[in-house]
């Protein structure tokens, strides 16, 4: 079975990032309400090509676009920090 942190960054994959970092946060999170129906808290770090050109909305809609089927059951809040190089 494959770890939530691991779907995460397969799933980034079509952004061919040049660097990336996903962090489970779910920890710092225990006892909110949210944690409670299983979803996990995640930070995402990522630079890619593809935001080239982007505003920060257009890149988080990017980065939710692939994660969107994940949202609320695996993932409660998601953290993003999308750049180009």
């Amino acid at each position: 079975m494959t770890s939530t942190l691991d779907d995460i960054r397969h799933r980034l994959e079509p952004l061919a990032p040049t660097q990336l970092t996903v962090e489970d946060e779910s920890a710092l999170h225990a006892g909110h309400v949210g944690s409670l129906g299983g979803g996990g808290h995640f930070r995402i770090r990522i630079v890619s090509p593809r935001f080239e050109g982007k505003t920060p909305i257009e890149r988080h809609r990017m980065v939710h676009a692939l994660l969107q089927d994940l949202l609320p059951e695996k993932i409660h809040a998601l953290a993003i920090d999308a750049h180009a190089p």
